[in-house]
């Protein structure tokens, strides 16, 4: 089965956190709290997945306080961290949201995504993941982890359902003034969070 092929049936993206939304360094402050980066594109892309009726949500082996925040900036309710086990956690978000793994996509960096990912609809690793999973996957991004990576997906599958041509259509009428493009959602206002950017 091709990679459009297996795109067009997806329902819900996940996302391992740090390496794939993030360059994967965290960097801990004198005070013992930590901060990371996240791509202001890979936002926007998962905004607009979730405007197109595409269910996204974040799955991490690893416990941020970052990462709730990141989400609901985002409007994703479906979080999964600090989890010992990605397989069973996989096991309960299948449950939860009432689909297959076909309807799955799912993008990770490392070995501890491969229980995962070989199981997934569609799965896939940014440009800079390991070995191990560059060779295992079904589609690897032009992008590193953090710069990109997850917005290829996105596009990848949007476009392979026919729904990017409307989100970029919505934006050049705005510009031209023929119209709107729709609003993003806007979640509750979090501590420390700035601007309104995704």
């Amino acid at each position: 089965m091709g990679i459009e092929t297996k795109a067009a049936g997806i329902k819900l993206i996940l996302f391992d956190v740090d390496g794939v939304l993030t360059d994967g360094r965290v960097l801990v402050h004198s005070d013992g709290t930590e901060s990371k980066a996240f791509g202001i594109r890979d936002g926007i892309a998962i905004v607009w997945a979730q405007r197109a009726g595409i269910k996204v949500g974040l799955l991490s082996a690893r416990t941020s306080p970052t990462t709730p925040h990141r989400a609901a900036q985002l409007g994703v309710a479906l979080v999964h961290q600090g989890v010992t086990s990605k397989a069973e956690a996989y096991d309960r978000i299948l449950a939860d949201e009432r689909v297959t793994d076909a309807d799955v996509a799912y993008m990770g960096d490392d070995v501890v995504d491969l229980a995962v990912l070989g199981r997934v609809g569609l799965s896939a690793a940014p440009a800079d993941a390991v070995g191990d999973v560059l060779k295992r996957v079904d589609w690897v991004s032009g992008s590193a982890g953090g710069s990109g990576a997850a917005r290829e997906l996105i596009e990848l599958i949007l476009r392979s359902q026919s729904k990017w041509d409307a989100i970029v259509a919505g934006y050049a009428n705005e510009r031209a003034g023929a119209g709107r493009a729709p609003a993003a959602p806007r979640p509750a206002a979090q501590p420390g969070a700035r601007g309104n950017r995704p």
